[in-house]
């Protein structure tokens, strides 16, 4: 394992996302993909909130909600389908509770701003899309999922990983 692609912080957040019984090196060859859902979901999220268009942010509820209730996002299914083909790699494994936790969140959070947009509120449309926004960025980036954080608050952390240190 490359600890340059795949190093120990990571594995600890995408753990705390529910990948915990996924091998190192599938996460290794993978774990950039795992991003790809999130990040198009607030690409769209963006662009919604950016336009105040609620075609497009209601758009993206069943999205999220499909991604609560089923292991595999349906943007997964974009990598797995074409992507991974072209590039000769693996599927996704399939995804955790926390992460799917994450997803009804998303869902949840959607259905305010859209409804904050619609009934004219659209300072706190703003206000609360930008934060969807934040949190969006930062597990399609770093990996990091403060909706997952919540949930294992609630359910309970994995246990820590021993570092391999040679």
């Amino acid at each position: 394992m490359n600890n340059k692609i795949f190093s120990p912080i990571k594995r600890r957040r995408l753990d705390i996302q529910g990948f915990t019984n996924v091998g190192d090196d599938l996460l290794t060859e993978v774990g950039p993909w795992l991003r790809l859902a999130f990040g198009l979901c607030t690409l769209l999220a963006f662009l919604g909130i950016a336009l105040a268009s609620t075609t497009i942010i209601w758009s993206l509820v069943p999205i999220a909600a499909l991604g609560a209730i089923f292991p595999v996002h349906p943007f997964d299914l974009i990598y797995n389908f074409i992507i991974r083909k072209i590039i000769k790699t693996p599927p996704l494994p399939k995804r955790g509770a926390p992460s799917r936790f994450a997803c009804g969140l998303g869902s949840v959070w959607l259905i305010t701003v859209a409804i904050l947009f619609q009934t004219g509120n659209t300072t706190s449309a703003y206000v609360l899309g930008g934060m969807l926004c934040v949190v969006g960025l930062l597990v399609s980036t770093i990996d990091f999922c403060i909706p997952s954080i919540i949930y294992r608050s609630i359910f309970g952390f994995p246990p820590k990983r021993e570092l391999n240190v040679t």
